[in-house]
């Protein structure tokens, strides 16, 4: 079983000599810590990502967008999509999590909650039951 805990992660980190620690990897799955001393240096990365904030907060830059993030936000960044945190508190830290294949999983469309139930209701309709309709 894996386990990390942020004691974890700082133990980690203070012998590391970068801003980041890898904590776990399995497959396409691999687990960071990341916690930058006031500029953001990191550079894009050709797979997925989500940042899940530990402590502090700042301005996140994605892309075209910038938004504000704290504690307990998660953050998503496609493959090679420009990003950046700034403006960031001293107890700034974030897990990292990479996942999927080299240059990122195919983007899916989002379905309004309607259409959603109309592909659920289509799959009902499909789905023999062992009995005639009533």
């Amino acid at each position: 079983m894996a386990h990390f805990t942020l004691k974890d992660a700082h133990e980690k980190l203070d012998s590391a000599p970068e801003a980041f620690v890898e904590l776990f990897k399995h497959g396409s799955l691999q687990i960071e810590y990341y916690e930058p001393a006031k500029v953001d240096k990191q550079s894009t990365r050709t797979r997925d990502r989500v940042y899940m904030i530990a402590s502090g907060s700042g301005q996140f830059v994605n892309g075209p967008d910038t938004q504000a993030f704290g504690p307990g936000d998660i953050l998503f960044v496609p493959a090679k999509q420009e990003h950046r945190f700034v403006d960031f508190t001293e107890d700034f830290a974030a897990w990292v999590i990479f996942y999927g294949p080299e240059g990122g999983e195919p983007a899916q469309p989002t379905l309004s909650a309607e259409e959603q139930m109309a592909l659920y209701e289509e799959s009902l309709k499909e789905t023999d039951w062992g009995h005639q309709p009533c």
